[in-house]
């Protein structure tokens, strides 16, 4: 078959199929096209809407408003994309207020179906109507000036949209029937009547006949509460079984997070319904969210039967500036901050008052009386009165629901407290390990007094306008792996599987993970660097050891220096001479301060509650030296941050290898069993004291900040995170032994 070898030239689309294309990412079906007029007028502050429906709104949508009007002078731009009033700048968007902030809604409209606007401000004499097409004003009828023409009408606003989709016949196929896209805008009617109880809406079909009007299909006063409004569009009988729950003044994190507030209303397990239903405002616009909305199944997952669905209604108000609306086209999707907190409180308050309601459930039952059969008591009133007092007072039954079964495979883990690795560990000297359980008990009780502190804490970002700190923090978003933050968000630690190897258990759902904690460490207080850039905690050096005693130090204990045949004195006056010419900059930017006579003062604090091992400082200051790039700005804040980093990760202490070294050397050593004995109890005593405080770290301020934290990059999967089991294929398994 030939082929064209011709390279395709590239061309500028026509502006028409350009708004053609733009109208189709908002306007997908007649209840979106709706949703955005409805949104317009409550943006004019209209306290009656009036919706007319033909065809299920393909042939005929119109709603009527009383609110505010538009101007005569802004009729001729009315329907151009990107005209609005209700934004000036791009920082309008941090402090929105309105439902609208685009523009490109009657735009969009304009280029798929026939739009006409009937419009009258307060100020104005008379109304004025207008034709448009493709964008731009057009005649009423052929022959005619496109100039908006004087007429009769009330102050407010009338738009009508005529043929929908009359020039896109694909999607015009893909729609459902009439009645079905009738059905989704009852449904926004009806969301949005809830939200506003105080606003008179009303939606009908188009009269078809001269018999009269068509029946209402939604109508509310405009002068009711949430509650009384979901009684009159849902039915009484859903709004008595449902529970309220308010949070005012909330705060996401800790006290610096801005103020938010939830009012919601959730069925109580008397309440079932086939389909859930599920109503969200996020600062009163109704969007989606699968994160709160899974929040709320997972509610009521141990309430209600299978099959059985609820009803919530959740309106959630935030910061203006914690809010992002500009995600999607048709602005059904926003992000905010916080929001795993925020859904998780919200979902916590919500099961709280459900249970409270829900440890009984009511039925109708009908007692079964002797003594007569059914034909008998109507023929006999008193006696038929009797039984219907008696059915009366036995119509209530209560009855305890049992908590929904969960199988033994797909079990997991919800505390650290249940039960750790240790407990799997055999003990050889058990008069010992008796011995040390008191100690591990105060232990205990210290953990639980201070865990709840250090998670509260909250390590924030400080502001920094360098660009080469920007771009590495960037780097880190980009660099992350969607995957991989799932589990580290979600984990649960198990324990610290091998001490010597920095090797860690976590467990993710049903599956069990074998991870480096060092090289989770590392890249965590590298990214902690970067976070707190130029705003670091101290930590205070009392007495301040002189520098360059330090680097002659670890300089002398290093083999490879040796190696290179390079003076320990020339070496060490070099390293010492570099940070003393950049000590300004050390102790600005990462709070390394060195004073003028040589001595370390401070040294940055990449994490409260945890300690750096002291005994690879002067590791660190050698280090400093040769591995930072100190000839680029942007290489010499990656490359000593990741130095930073290197010092905070957490590695077996030289005191505690020095002591397992002579543990070693006392069991190798039979002929002298005293000095074996005494040197391998010293050792002993040594490292398992030390390492308590380790594996305490590691378990209680390391791990829970890696959770809140660190941006997992792809590079950790490859040789420092693996998977070892999954619950339901060990399970598999053993089903054939």
């Amino acid at each position: 078959m030939a082929t064209n070898t011709q390279t395709p030239v590239i061309r500028r689309l026509e502006e028409s199929l350009i708004n053609r294309i733009a109208a189709g990412e908002i306007i997908h079906r007649p209840a979106s096209a709706l949703k955005e007029l409805l949104e317009n007028a409550l943006d004019a502050g209209a306290t009656s809407i009036k919706i007319t429906v033909k065809d299920g709104g393909l042939k005929l949508l119109q709603i009527q408003d009383n609110g505010s009007g538009i101007r005569k002078a802004d009729l001729p731009i009315l329907c151009e994309r990107f005209t609005t009033s209700k934004l000036t700048s791009f920082q309008d968007l941090s402090a929105l207020t309105t439902y609208g902030f685009r523009g490109e809604a009657l735009a969009s409209i304009s280029h798929v179906a026939h739009l006409s606007v009937v419009t009258k401000t307060k100020a104005d004499s008379c109304a004025w109507r207008a034709c448009y097409s493709d964008g731009v004003l057009a005649p009423p009828k052929p022959g005619l000036s496109v100039d908006p023409k004087p007429c009769a009408g009330n102050d407010g606003t009338l738009l009508t949209v005529e043929d929908l989709f009359y020039n896109t016949p694909t999607r015009l196929a893909a729609l459902r029937s009439g009645a079905d896209e009738y059905k989704r805008i009852l449904d926004v009617v009806t969301n949005y009547a809830v939200h506003n109880p105080s606003i008179a809406f009303q939606c009908k079909k188009a009269s078809c006949s001269l018999a009269g009007q068509a029946q209402t299909d939604v109508s509310t006063p405009g002068s009711a509460t949430v509650l009384q409004a979901i009684a009159l569009l849902y039915g009484a009988s859903l709004s008595k079984e449902l529970v309220h729950v308010k949070l005012d003044d909330q705060k996401a994190i800790d006290k610096d997070s801005s103020i938010w507030s939830a009012e919601a209303f959730a069925s109580n397990p008397n309440h079932q319904s086939k389909r859930f239903t599920f109503l969200l405002f996020i600062n009163h616009r109704l969007v989606d969210s699968s994160r709160i909305k899974r929040a709320m199944e997972a509610v009521y997952n141990g309430i209600l039967p299978k099959g059985s669905a609820p009803f919530v209604y959740l309106s959630l108000l935030l910061d203006p500036k914690d809010v992002d609306a500009n995600v999607h086209p048709t602005k059904r999707e926003v992000h905010f901050l916080h929001e795993e907190a925020i859904t998780e409180i919200i979902a916590d308050q919500v099961q709280l008052a459900v249970t409270k309601q829900g440890t009984t459930r009511t039925f109708v039952t009908q007692t079964l009386l002797t003594g007569g059969t059914l034909d008998e008591a109507e023929r006999r009133p008193n006696k038929r009165r009797k039984i219907d007092e008696e059915e009366e007072e036995s119509t209530t039954e209560v009855v305890h629901i049992q908590p929904k079964k969960v199988y033994s495979h797909h079990k997991v883990r919800t505390s650290a407290q249940d039960q750790t690795l240790d407990q799997w560990i055999p003990v050889k000297d058990k008069e010992s390990a008796s011995a040390s359980r008191e100690k591990e008990k105060a232990m205990d009780e210290l953990q639980i007094e201070q865990a709840p502190k250090i998670r509260a804490r909250e390590i924030k970002e400080s502001i920094c306008r360098l660009s080469s700190v920007l771009a590495l923090r960037d780097e880190v978003k980009k660099q992350k792996h969607v995957g991989m933050c799932e589990i580290i968000e979600k984990h649960t630690f198990v324990g610290v599987a091998d001490f010597d190897q920095c090797l860690s258990l976590i467990q993710a759902d049903t599956k069990l993970y074998l991870v480096n904690h060092a090289s989770l460490a590392e890249e965590l207080f590298y990214q902690l660097g970067l976070r707190q850039f130029g705003d670091f905690h101290r930590i205070k050096l009392e007495p301040p050891p002189p520098l360059r005693e330090l680097i002659q130090l670890a300089v002398s204990a290093d083999e490879a220096f040796h190696e290179s045949g390079l003076d320990v004195d020339t070496g060490t006056n070099a390293i010492t001479d570099i940070l003393m010419a950049r000590r300004d900059m050390l102790d600005e930017y990462f709070s390394l301060n060195i004073d003028a006579e040589g001595r370390l003062q401070e040294i940055p604090l990449l994490l409260r509650d945890y300690k750096p091992d002291l005994d690879k400082l002067p590791l660190l200051l050698m280090r400093l030296g040769p591995q930072v790039d100190w000839g680029s700005e942007r290489g010499c804040f990656e490359t000593l941050l990741r130095e930073l980093a290197y010092f905070y990760a957490p590695d077996v202490p030289e005191h505690i290898s020095q002591a397992l070294a002579q543990l070693k050397l006392a069991e190798e050593n039979a002929d002298v069993q005293a000095v074996s004995e005494e040197v391998g109890a010293q050792g002993l005593t040594v490292r398992s004291e030390g390492e308590k405080a380790i594996r305490w770290q590691i378990q209680h301020v390391l791990f829970p900040t890696i959770r809140r934290y660190l941006v997992p990059s792809k590079a950790l999967l490859t040789k420092d995170f693996v998977q070892v089991a999954n619950l339901p294929d060990l399970y598999k398994v053993f089903e054939r032994c």
